[in-house]
């Protein structure tokens, strides 16, 4: 019966997850040309360093539902102080970039997980996050990091670690 359903799911989804790929250019045929995350997140940094601001597009989807890959992108500002439940972006080892949420401190230790991860972090030094997000943006429109609703579902959003699987299977079959 379990199996049934799944298929019913999948088959009644099909026709948004095709409108979904075709909004999106995975259907269009576009040849897109991608620069290595290495490449581009350390020119992001350095240019964070120097006091500008750096819009990346987002890859991946370790951050779902607040990003969405390849429609979402974010603006990165320097980091003056960093708090739990901030999205950053660090360094956690020689030329691996991440987008992940702060979760805890550790003394210098910033410990970093994924709004779409269901277990495993990742850890830096406080030195290596190269920038923080101020911005959301989303097609048609932009969210401040500050702002107060997006704070509190995020918030919610860690709460619910224990049931996450099962939202996000929603969330998936959904989009």
């Amino acid at each position: 019966m379990k199996k049934l359903a799944m298929k019913i799911l999948r088959w009644l989804m099909t026709p948004v997850r095709a409108s979904y790929r075709r909004r999106n250019g995975v259907e269009s045929g576009e040849e897109k040309k991608e620069i290595p995350n290495a490449v581009l997140l350390g020119m992001a940094r350095d240019m964070i360093r120097e006091g500008h601001t750096a819009t990346i597009s987002v890859k991946g989807y370790s951050m779902r539902p607040f990003l969405e890959h390849q429609r979402d992108r974010v603006i990165l500002d320097a980091p003056d102080v960093l708090q739990v439940g901030d999205a950053v972006l660090a360094e956690i080892s020689p030329d691996h970039y991440v987008l992940h949420r702060i979760i805890d401190f550790d003394g210098d230790d910033v410990i970093l997980m994924g709004d779409g991860n269901l277990q495993g972090t990742e850890i830096c030094k406080r030195w290596d996050v190269a920038g923080v997000v101020t911005h959301y943006l989303r097609p048609g429109r932009t969210i401040l990091a500050s702002d107060p609703v997006l704070k509190h579902r995020i918030r919610l959003w860690r709460r619910l670690l224990p049931i996450r699987r099962y939202l996000l299977f929603i969330y998936k079959a959904v989009i």
